[in-house]
């Protein structure tokens, strides 16, 4: 059975706190959607706010395919509000109303009846003038649950003025799975219009409370990608989408757009300015990754063993992590992972370091750099492009500023080298004055920068004595991003350890090109 899987990215997504899409930002995410093959695409509310009113006149010169851009509006007396959707030139208007008797009473101040003739009138007026009509019966199951009667009234006045589609909102978040289907067969009595959910997740529940809907006989599912949205965010379409086509049996997407979706979910909180969460279902970094010693073991054996479906499925995939759990097959699995051919000798060795590192601080997890160099350089495989001999750091207060100035000596190429370079603040410094250096000898390194920097205390009871952990995430011109650990009682020290770390794993992946 086909879904219609329609999206509110660009409306309901964002109103999380912190997301503000640009006018640029929205024809991008719209076109993007399209591409992988979402029926509905929901650009916002032409007449709230003028972006939204330039999207509209915008979107009609992109080649979205069969997807097909919504504009949404409220139930309103005031036909000069209505109007402006009208003229938006979208094919699909969706119409928001009240259907919880309390809400009609205390927000919107007017009678049950009066809200009924709005709800008919304004999907009417639509539907007139040739709109396909979508209903979103905003507060449903609250209303519901408040007075069921009402509450289909409130739907069968949309059916009445030919809405297309009723769209069950669960805007509060805080319907629990169990009632969501039992009041969806009680609606699918007395509605003969095709349903839709739209689930918030202020229970943690969306995403499940749109399965269960789609199980009770939907036909249309809303959400956003990521589950961006309002306080706890909306269902999220990154794991509904996988959970509906690949174990429920709908079809949402095409086969080869499905392994997009990992893709989509980066693309868009890229465009977000948010960090894609990690441990994301479906499509986060960590997914389908494996730390344990015997989860690793039973993974090289057979795929399936802690993994709930094929991760290309989705465009992810598995990957083995080291730590002081792991044991030889994970070495093994990273090894091979890295290029390297170990024997069980070799990885036992080599786990036995990293449990040894990551006890004084370390951390592998997320330093796949750092792991592959501390693996090439255990075997006594590769010889250092640079040595760091010393380096000295001075912090000076001078006429109320801080100036930082760092000293380096360095080894490359049997050639002794020695530079100076002043930095904001201590790391800064340092960095410099290694990069100075060493572009005398590879001017490569020109194209590397540090991207992100993190410190974390490893023991808070110790104050400003405590040791630190240090993770650097570096990037070159091409795009690629690896990431480097160092860890001491020293900041300065644990920044030295992956700052080198990070431009012996560029140099070392410059010779393999």
């Amino acid at each position: 059975m086909k879904l219609e899987i329609y999206d509110t990215t660009l409306r309901d997504g964002a109103q999380r706190t912190g997301i503000s899409f640009s006018l640029s930002d929205k024809l991008r995410i719209a076109q993007k959607l399209a591409e992988i093959g979402f029926d509905f695409v929901e650009g916002g509310w032409s007449g709230s706010n003028p972006k939204d009113a330039k999207f509209f006149k915008k979107v009609k010169n992109l080649n979205l395919g069969k997807t097909i851009v919504c504009d949404f509006t409220m139930t309103s007396k005031d036909k000069k509000n209505l109007f402006s959707a009208l003229n938006s030139g979208t094919k699909v208007i969706t119409v928001v109303g009240k259907t919880w008797d309390l809400q009609v009473k205390e927000v919107l101040k007017i009678s049950l009846k009066e809200n009924l003739s709005l709800i008919k009138d304004t999907c009417k007026f639509f539907s007139s003038n040739k709109k396909r009509v979508f209903f979103d019966a905003e507060h449903f199951f609250d209303g519901f649950k408040s007075n069921p009667d009402y509450a289909i009234k409130c739907l069968k006045s949309a059916q009445e003025g030919k809405a297309e589609r009723i769209i069950l909102c669960d805007t509060n978040g805080g319907t629990l799975s169990w009632e969501v289907a039992e009041i969806i067969r009680e609606v699918k009595k007395k509605i003969k219009v095709p349903l839709g959910i739209h689930a918030h997740n202020d229970s943690g529940l969306a995403v499940a409370n749109t399965l269960v809907a789609v199980k009770e006989g939907v036909l249309q599912v809303q959400g956003t990608i990521n589950g961006y949205g309002e306080r706890c965010g909306n269902a999220d379409l990154c794991q509904v989408i996988p959970n509906l086509q690949l174990k429920m049996g709908y079809y949402c997407l095409p086969k080869e757009k499905l392994s997009l979706l990992t893709e989509l979910s980066k693309y868009v909180a890229e465009i977000a300015n948010i960090s894609p969460d990690p441990w994301q279902p479906f499509v986060g970094a960590n997914a389908f990754s494996h730390k344990g010693g015997i989860h690793a073991d039973a993974i090289l054996k057979w795929e399936k063993s802690y993994q709930h479906i094929d991760p290309s499925l989705v465009g992810n995939f598995s990957k083995i992590v080291v730590s002081e759990l792991s044991g030889k097959g994970n070495v093994l699995a990273k090894a091979k992972e890295f290029g390297i051919s170990l024997n069980k000798k070799q990885a036992k060795k080599i786990a036995k370091k990293i449990k040894e590192l990551e006890n004084k601080g370390f951390h592998f997890e997320g330093a796949d750099a750092s792991l592959e160099l501390l693996i090439r350089k255990t075997l006594f495989e590769k010889k250092p492009f640079f040595e760091v001999l010393n380096f000295k750091v001075f912090l000076e207060s001078k006429y109320s500023k801080i100036i930082s100035n760092a000293n380096v000596k360095l080894k490359v190429k049997n050639k002794i080298v020695q530079t100076t370079a002043n930095g904001n603040g201590p790391v800064n410094a340092l960095d410099r004055a290694i990069k100075k250096g060493l572009l005398l000898f590879y001017p490569q390194l020109k194209n590397v920068n540090l991207t992100d920097y993190k410190v974390r205390i490893l023991d808070g009871k110790k104050g400003t004595a405590a040791k630190v952990r240090v993770l650097i995430e570096s990037s070159d011109k091409k795009g690629n991003r690896w990431y480097t650990v160092g860890a001491s009682t020293n900041i300065v020290e644990a920044s030295w350890q992956a700052l080198s770390d990070s431009y012996e794993y560029f140099l070392l992946r410059s010779q393999k090109i």
